[in-house]
């Protein structure tokens, strides 16, 4: 896509849900899912996803995203 086509891109249209998707086929790793939360990619951060997807596995990134 140009830069001029996505400046011109209608704000107001919406990607259905069902275009939507986190790759299920793939592993999400512990920076996946930090980043997916919108926070910096430290120990603390990681260690905290690490848990997560122990205790939750890919539901865990499902609930990251839209």
């Amino acid at each position: 896509m140009s830069e001029e086509s996505v400046s011109k891109r209608d704000p107001s249209v919406v990607t259905p849900d069902s275009l939507l998707h986190t790759g299920a086929g793939d592993d999400v790793t512990p920076e996946d899912l930090v980043l997916a939360s919108g926070r910096d990619v430290t120990p603390e951060t990681l260690e905290w996803a690490r848990r997560r997807l122990e205790k939750e596995g890919r539901a865990a990134i499902e609930t990251q995203l839209p």
